[in-house]
């Protein structure tokens, strides 16, 4: 047993946070496999490790610098939830949101760290939806109340006490999760967080703790003989992807989606600011069998993207671009069509000429029950109103029990729904060809300009902009706003009240203007807005 110091810093700065989250980082590097080799739950798929160490680097390495403490953390739990993967990287994220929350001065004594082990706890165990005993939560409060009865007698003493309590308490854990108890290991989240703790004490003192350092070693062998073979726990042997995307949305709608996501599939976790309000990014995780419909519950609520998708079967991962030993559907089964539903006549009549199958709100269920009982396999569903996405989805319950695959992805405007349809690729496997086609639509920005009573307003992401004295004038304030916000095509659609010479000048102003950026006109004709704009 290494002899800890009773002497040391009694107050961490920034300063001693950066040293930590280096310290942190190397440990973790050092011991990545062997504590990825213990992780069989909540599945056996050897990343705890590995996703809390890029989740810290993603944090730490390439902050801005010279910040205080309170700045460093706000920005590194901003940085870790677009970055953290995995569950065990999703509640280091908001570990470290629940740090900033709390941490808010230019240093913490013992009292201080205390109440921030306590908020990162709440946050980290409010974020999972269904929380387990035996896992990295149940080793943060073991540490949090470890340093709370130790802060009266200074912040090494309480750091001290919180990496032994934690230890303790991963010791304990096959005691409480089955799924460890069958394997003979401990929880490889709760013993990476031990070690990041140990990590501290010795960034404090100099000397090392060693007790989550003997359960690694205790039980390692064992865990590379026996991992692999390890059933998953109880509600999760079902569950064949790991479904992972970011969210912008607010807190009510993020709430929603929680429940939703706990009725697909177990394993949620959905993290972001706790003081939001309005609408902020959440990073959301679960795991479920029917990946589109976990991408659609987040279309539904918000702007979803950077979306991943993890097999379990073979640790394949699908975001952005297939991998090119990503598995096929068989022959058979890849026939599938695209079934956009959306009001505007021009828009239906250019879509089949495109080879998508069309449909109105009111046709979308024949229109799908036609696609199957006309010998296709599956099919993606775009729908661009609320209205036609419930009635997307009820006729889409109803063929998928007939044993028909289809996902519906509500993409808020028909621009969207061209932005899906033009990465559509057949040939792709299924849930690969719905997370192209949601991200698409997702990338795609929407505005409008509508006119009312002589009145023209620019509409921006569903809100008012800017009013404007005439359409071309609000027109080309709307292509502006685009532009500015990063775009390289933009694609207009012309409403019944416009005419060709608001879209001939505001191509000529984007050309001028913008000279990088593309454009195209559709002759939608029949739309609600003046002029409606995708920004891709």
């Amino acid at each position: 047993m290494v002899e800890i110091p009773e002497t040391g810093r009694q107050a961490l700065d920034a300063d001693i946070m950066r040293e930590w989250a280096a310290r942190g980082i190397d440990t973790l590097t050092r011991h990545r496999r062997g504590v990825d080799e213990l992780n069989v739950f909540p599945v056996a798929d050897s990343d705890t490790a590995t996703n809390m160490v890029a989740t810290l680097q993603a944090a730490f390495q390439g902050g801005t610098p010279g910040l205080g403490l309170e700045a460093l953390l706000d920005e590194a739990a901003g940085r870790a939830l677009l970055s953290a993967r995995g569950n065990s990287g999703v509640i280091l994220a908001q570990m470290l949101r629940g740090l900033a929350d709390v941490w808010n001065a230019d240093a913490v004594d013992a009292k201080g760290f205390a109440a921030g082990l306590r908020s990162a706890t709440d946050a980290a165990t409010g974020a999972v939806a269904v929380p387990m005993a035996g896992t990295i939560l149940t080793v943060a409060e073991a540490a949090a109340t470890a340093a709370r009865k130790a802060a009266p007698f200074g912040l090494v003493s309480a750091a001290r006490a919180a990496a032994e309590g934690a230890a303790e308490a991963v010791a304990a854990t096959p005691g409480q999760l089955p799924a460890l108890a069958r394997a003979g290991v401990v929880d490889a989240g709760g013993l990476a967080l031990a070690l990041l703790l140990e990590a501290l004490v010795e960034t404090l003192t100099g000397s090392v703790p060693t007790g989550a350092l003997d359960l690694l070693e205790r039980h390692r062998v064992r865990a590379v003989e026996e991992a692999e073979q390890v059933p998953r726990e109880t509600g999760s042997e079902t569950y064949g992807y790991e479904v992972q995307y970011l969210l912008e949305a607010n807190a009510a709608a993020a709430s929603d989606l929680r429940h939703q996501l706990t009725d697909l599939g177990d394993s949620v976790v959905i993290i972001g600011s706790r003081a939001a309000r309005d609408v902020t990014t959440f990073n959301v995780h679960v795991h479920v069998n029917d990946i589109g419909a976990a991408i659609e519950a987040g279309i539904e609520r918000g702007r979803v993207h950077r979306i991943s998708v993890t097999r379990f079967a073979d640790g394949a991962v699908h975001a952005h671009q297939e991998p090119a030993t990503a598995p096929q559907e068989p022959a058979e089964t890849r026939e599938r069509v695209v079934l956009v539903v959306t009001e505007s006549a021009g828009i239906r009549g250019l879509l089949a000429g495109e080879g998508c199958r069309t449909a109105t709100a009111d046709t979308a269920a024949d229109e799908l029950a036609a696609v199957r009982d006309g010998g296709a396999r599956s099919a993606v569903v775009l729908v661009d109103t609320p209205d036609a996405a419930r009635t997307a989805r009820r006729a889409a319950q109803q063929v998928r029990r007939e044993g028909f695959r289809t996902t519906v992805v509500p993409t808020g405007a028909v621009v969207q729904s061209l932005a899906a349809v033009a990465v559509h690729d057949p040939d792709r496997h299924f849930d690969d060809d719905v997370i192209a086609m949601a991200e698409a639509a997702a990338a795609c920005r929407v505005g409008e300009v509508r006119a009312d009573d002589g009145a023209f307003t620019v509409v921006v992401g569903g809100e008012a902009a800017a009013t404007a004295a005439d359409g071309a004038a609000a027109a080309r304030d709307l292509a502006d706003r685009l532009c500015s916000a990063g775009a390289e095509l933009l694609t207009f659609l012309p409403g019944a009240g416009s005419d060709d010479g608001i879209v001939t000048a505001l191509s000529h102003h984007v050309r001028e203007a913008w000279p990088t950026v593309e454009t195209q006109g559709l002759p939608a004709g029949d739309i609600e807005p003046l002029l409606l704009i995708g920004a891709e």
